[in-house]
């Protein structure tokens, strides 16, 4: 029973610990989109792929500059105006510093909790 009891009280504080990464998803913007609206849009994630730090990561990945920018022009008005709408949302990949503190929070409120029982 005792055992049972600290089971059910890691988890929940193992689930507790970790925060939720839902968010908010825009709608898609209509059909008829004007050109200088999607030119806009182009030049704004063309600027964002153009900063240094952006450009070495695609370019380790095998991307050049000219695949990046026929990738771009391949995408239609509504993706395009999306992405540079979210552009601000985008991160690397990998957990941000504040999902590993999180996941260490929840490692040592487990940890603690195993050593009080024991």
């Amino acid at each position: 029973m005792k055992r049972s009891v600290l089971i059910v009280l890691v988890l929940v504080f193992a689930f507790v610990a970790v925060p939720s990464f839902a968010a908010p998803v825009p709608s898609k913007t209509a059909a008829n989109q004007s050109l200088e609206s999607r030119d806009a849009d182009l030049a704004l994630v063309r600027d964002v792929v153009a900063n240094n730090q952006v450009a070495q990561a695609l370019a380790s990945r095998g991307f050049t500059q000219e695949q990046i920018d026929s990738r771009l022009a391949q995408l239609n008005s509504q993706d395009l105006h999306q992405l540079a709408q979210n552009l601000n949302q985008l991160q690397a990949a990998g957990l941000t510093r504040q999902e590993w503190l999180w996941v260490a929070i929840g490692a040592i409120a487990a940890l603690i909790i195993v050593i009080a029982v024991s």
